[in-house]
């Protein structure tokens, strides 16, 4: 049995007996520097190295035959190690003893609700990963990185029409060096905070961008490959995305469909396939612009498909017509799992037909019309009609 005590900053003092026990009775205690030194324990000290996650299991066995004790911030449980070590050793091999975290602590001295309030890690995602979140009148907590964090935070707020929103940055929460830095994000001067902090934000503009599918297209840069908005809703909304669930976008593109796949919910994830090797550098630069910097980019389909996990859901936007393209996404994709083509040629239209003769499945066909000037008047100019196939496995 490992125990995993929560520490905050008020170190020992804000410990409950449970939990001085667990660290008293350890013969080896596991932690990065500033935990050990909050502690007070003849255990031995191991300070966690860097990078932890591929040493983690074997500094485990290395010490199995003894009491073992490991600290963490706050609550070990909230974006914590205990989750990483519930994975590697199983739930019923830990005793977590828990103190509140950094949310908790944020929202009781803002006076906020913390169910109504999101709650965003930037320790290890780019500061972009805000940017599906933000709203006019919306509450966040953001847990930094680093002392920079709330500067660049306060940047992008600034850039993206959100300079008005009240900044709150929280450091050495629940101990006795406790700070609160207040400001609004267009004069947020204040470079370095404690290294310590979390970040409280209370939106305030007229940015931003719904996470429903069908964004404007000129948000996307294109190199010619390009599902256009009407069209990209429409297909979002056949693959259907749903918690924790994986995309193969065969024929990337600019990314468009994946992006949009991984705003419509933050818990899914995304792989797109492209050969051309421009596209292939546009698409994680459109993902980060729009907020979804975890898509994963791979080359050539289907001799990509190898070192991809199994999809729960594929749009095949590209290679319709390549000899054995589909058969090698079919087979890959999971049972009950949504697989959504679309055609503008007459090539692919007869493909995707032949495909549904033999699988079944739904045929549809969009024909969209966009209101343009005509001297002084306005005519409704047809796009390319657009033949869709979906099926589920």
């Amino acid at each position: 049995m490992i125990s995993v005590v929560g520490v905050g900053a008020d170190g020992w003092d804000g410990l409950s007996g449970r939990a001085k026990r667990a660290i008293g009775e350890a013969e080896v205690l596991y932690g990065s520097a500033r935990q050990l030194g909050l502690v007070e324990s003849t255990a031995e000290r191991v300070e966690w190295p860097t990078p932890l996650l591929p040493q983690l299991p074997t500094l485990l066995d290395r010490y199995e035959d003894k009491r073992r004790c490991v600290l963490a911030s706050g609550d070990p449980m909230f974006h914590g190690i205990g989750v990483i070590l519930s994975r590697i050793v199983g739930i019923g091999n830990l005793d977590v003893i828990p103190s509140p975290s950094s949310a908790s602590l944020a929202c009781a001295r803002l006076g906020w609700s913390l169910a109504a309030t999101r709650v965003i890690s930037l320790v290890t995602d780019p500061v972009e990963t805000l940017l599906p979140e933000l709203a006019d009148r919306r509450r966040l907590l953001v847990l930094s990185r680093n002392q920079y964090t709330p500067a660049w935070v306060a940047g992008l707020l600034n850039d993206n029409g959100f300079g008005a929103s009240q900044m709150f940055v929280l450091g050495q929460l629940g101990g006795p060096e406790e700070t609160m830095t207040i400001g609004t994000a267009a004069r947020w001067t204040t470079e370095e905070a404690d290294p310590l902090n979390v970040i409280a934000i209370e939106c305030s503009g007229t940015g931003g961008q719904s996470r429903v599918p069908g964004l404007p297209d000129h948000l996307f840069g294109t190199h010619g490959q390009f599902t256009k908005q009407e069209i990209r809703a429409l297909t979002v909304s056949a693959l259907a995305p749903r918690p924790t669930q994986l995309l193969w976008d065969v024929g990337g593109g600019s990314g468009s469909i994946a992006i949009e796949w991984l705003r419509a919910e933050r818990t899914c994830s995304a792989v797109a396939f492209e050969q051309d090797a421009g596209r292939a550098l546009l698409i994680p630069h459109n993902a980060q612009r729009l907020g979804v910097p975890r898509i994963v980019v791979r080359g050539k389909a289907p001799n990509s498909f190898l070192d991809a996990p199994d999809p729960d859901a594929i749009f095949l936007g590209g290679g319709l017509t390549q000899p054995g393209m589909f058969e090698a996404a079919w087979e890959r994709l999971k049972p009950g799992g949504r697989f959504v083509a679309n055609a503008v040629t007459a090539e692919t239209e007869a493909q995707i037909m032949s495909w549904s003769s033999k699988y079944g499945g739904q045929l549809r066909r969009f024909q969209i019309y966009r209101g343009e000037p005509l001297g002084g008047f306005t005519a409704f100019r047809p796009m390319l009609p657009v033949t869709q196939w979906i099926v589920t496995k």
